[in-house]
């Protein structure tokens, strides 16, 4: 009888230890993509160099766009502190969510057709145009045609000023700068008379503490940049960040933060695109 007790016990004991085992087992592999519920995290795709935009700061990130993620992310389960964020640089970005490396990008990420051939696309979620900064207190430059003889800074790989020279306004003299953000001093003590991009970015910039007032947008409205969030070619996450677009619009937050980031220089916001309307 001593002996059956001691082997019984000793079934217990092993049937204790599979059964713990197993619900171990389980934990683990119910986390998955499951956002708060389980602990995760998401990859999101920023830049991290453009005030108003998307910006690493020492507090963190900041920016529209990353106003725009962390909305997206919520309404996919994730809370904020489950967000991994990480640069997205413009050259990389089409081969970072090929990869896997990241499950979406917001970063000023204009939809194109040949871009449309390698990554899918929620939104748009803003429409910006190519602009001009000025000085504010500049009253010769009213239109693209009065940038003939001013010096437009021309930045190290973008092609905006070089647009502007060969179809606008030829005789504009091209200054070199090696960033947009090393362009605002020039502009700023008269060594360049206009810097040219993406409206949205040249808010941004003029958005910061230091140069609060010193510049206006020319409002030129050079041409159409539809800003969509960039997902995996295939991805399910197209519909689901569509739907949380539309109720960031609903709701205000998209709003919101078009004036908390970019409001304080005074942009002009187009009303909120309707997903899927591409303007050309």
């Amino acid at each position: 009888m001593m002996k059956l007790r001691k082997v019984t016990a000793a079934s217990a004991t092993v049937f204790a230890l599979a059964l713990t085992a197993t619900a171990c087992g389980g934990d683990n592999s119910t986390g998955g993509d499951s956002g708060s519920d389980g602990g995760k995290t998401i990859t999101v795709g920023i830049k991290f160099d453009q005030p108003g935009l998307g910006q690493k700061t020492p507090q963190g990130y900041a920016g529209f766009d990353v106003d725009v993620a962390t909305y997206v992310a919520k309404k996919l389960g994730y809370k904020a502190d489950q967000i991994e964020w990480k640069e997205s640089k413009s050259a990389d970005r089409e081969t970072m969510l090929q990869r896997g490396d990241v499950d979406f990008i917001a970063a000023t990420y204009s939809i194109t057709p040949e871009r449309q051939e390698k990554v899918d696309f929620a939104g748009p979620y803003l429409l910006a145009h190519q602009d001009v900064l000025l000085r504010a207190d500049d009253n010769k430059i009213k239109s693209p045609k009065d940038l003939n003889n001013a010096k437009l800074c021309s930045v190290t790989g973008s092609t905006s000023a070089q647009n502007v020279k060969d179809k606008l306004a030829p005789k504009a003299q091209l200054q070199p700068y090696p960033t947009y953000s090393a362009c605002l001093p020039g502009l700023q003590n008269g060594a360049v008379d206009a810097l040219t991009t993406d409206d949205s970015i040249l808010a941004g910039y003029a958005a910061q503490a230091q140069f609060k007032g010193k510049f206006k947008l020319g409002g030129f409205k050079l041409t159409n940049e539809n800003y969509g969030i960039g997902v995996k070619k295939g991805s399910d996450l197209k519909d689901k960040i569509n739907k949380a677009l539309e109720d960031m619009v609903a709701d205000g937050a998209w709003q919101k933060a078009v004036d908390k980031n970019l409001g304080p220089a005074n942009y002009k916001n187009e009303p909120a695109p309707k997903i899927g309307d591409i303007k050309s």
